[in-house]
């Protein structure tokens, strides 16, 4: 059994959204994934600049 099945209060109807609000709460979803992808990317190519640099060094390092 669930919890809600035990609860004394009768469970909420959840409300469909209207069409404007379904389309904001998309956006707001996108926006979202965009931040993850964008902050994935800096990371990827801080990673990138960071393994050139090791590189270098390692090349100069040797005398190569």
């Amino acid at each position: 059994m669930r919890f809600v099945e035990f609860s004394t209060k009768p469970a909420k109807a959840i409300k469909p959204k209207t069409p404007d609000q379904a389309r904001l709460d998309g956006l707001k979803q996108q926006k979202a994934r965009t931040n993850q992808a964008l902050k994935a990317e800096q990371e990827r190519q801080k990673k990138a600049r960071a393994q050139a640099q090791l590189l270098d060094a390692y090349r100069i390092g040797t005398g190569d």
